[in-house]
């Protein structure tokens, strides 16, 4: 028997479902918490992980997605300047808040309200990625297109 998801992951996979997509959730033993942790975990290069950033309109006040390829660093200088906003990075609370997760394990969807959302442009490159899926200990494959689709996000160059 199959042993039961966190309530966290359960609720990324119940997400996933209601959009329409068939990805299983996985619950590592160990941390995902980390790009390189989540690719250590499922055997993938640190390129093929989608880390989730959410930084905060310093104006507007709104949570902002972004994510990119674990092998890069986000420009938020060259991404404010995209936005017409300045940005910076969100504290755990708004994290929570925005999300409904913590830092370490926030998904790409599943949030309480749809959040603006940014994809790496070097995400496309791969044949297959790896999002986090609502724990430190969660994730879930995909396509590039299928996140892009999932999450509405436009794609952008973040370095």
């Amino acid at each position: 028997m199959e042993k039961a998801l966190s309530p966290s992951a359960q609720k990324v996979q119940d997400a996933l479902l209601a959009l329409g997509f068939s990805f299983k959730v996985l619950e590592m033993e160990q941390h995902t918490r980390t790009a390189q942790q989540a690719a250590d975990s499922v055997g993938c290069t640190l390129g093929q992980i989608a880390k989730s950033l959410i930084f905060k309109g310093l104006e507007s006040g709104k949570a902002i997605l972004v994510l990119t390829s674990g092998v890069n660093r986000v420009n938020e200088g060259g991404l404010s300047a995209s936005l017409n906003e300045p940005i910076g990075r969100a504290d755990p609370d708004f994290v929570r808040a925005a999300t409904g997760f913590a830092i370490g394990g926030v998904p790409p969807i599943g949030h309480p309200q749809p959040i603006e959302t940014y994809i790496d442009e070097e995400l496309m490159n791969y044949a297959q990625i790896w999002a986090a899926a609502g724990t430190p200990f969660a994730v879930f494959e995909l396509t590039p297109a299928d996140l892009k689709t999932m999450t509405r996000g436009k794609v952008v160059g973040v370095k």
